[in-house]
């Protein structure tokens, strides 16, 4: 298996982490995207500006499992600026969660972003959408 180290020597430039809170959640996640169903994510805007190295268009990420290895290589192939109670179905099917539904994201991501402490419904989120390079 390759390690994150030789990953990044294949992908110059590229961040290796986990989605979501928790091991159990990144592993589920990472799972999705080795898979194609999950083709989207977010977070708040105010994460973001709080990143020392913001995501940009063409960048590749290292997906990590929930025990920090990797599984699969993404590609940043669009990202917008949108409001939480402005986020469409068709974002919520691409995010892959759940039963796909626009109900589904809203009541996980409301729960997502009251545990990390900033929730309202007009809050702005990074939504990005991403394409698997390389599975693992």
């Amino acid at each position: 298996m390759a390690t994150v180290e030789v990953l990044k020597v294949k992908y110059p430039g590229a961040d290796a982490w986990q989605m979501g809170d928790s091991p159990e959640l990144a592993s589920e996640l990472a799972d999705l995207i080795k898979k194609g169903i999950k083709t989207a994510s977010c977070g708040s805007f105010a994460s973001y500006q709080q990143e020392k190295s913001a995501p940009r268009i063409g960048s590749y990420n290292i997906i990590l499992d929930g025990l920090n290895a990797p599984v699969c290589v993404t590609r940043l192939v669009s990202m917008r600026l949108v409001r939480f109670c402005d986020v469409t179905e068709e974002f919520a099917r691409k995010e892959g969660e759940g039963d796909l539904s626009l109900q589904y994201w809203r009541n996980e991501h409301q729960r997502f972003f009251t545990r990390e402490g900033h929730f309202s419904k007009d809050m702005e989120l990074i939504a990005e959408e991403f394409e698997v390079v390389e599975v693992l």
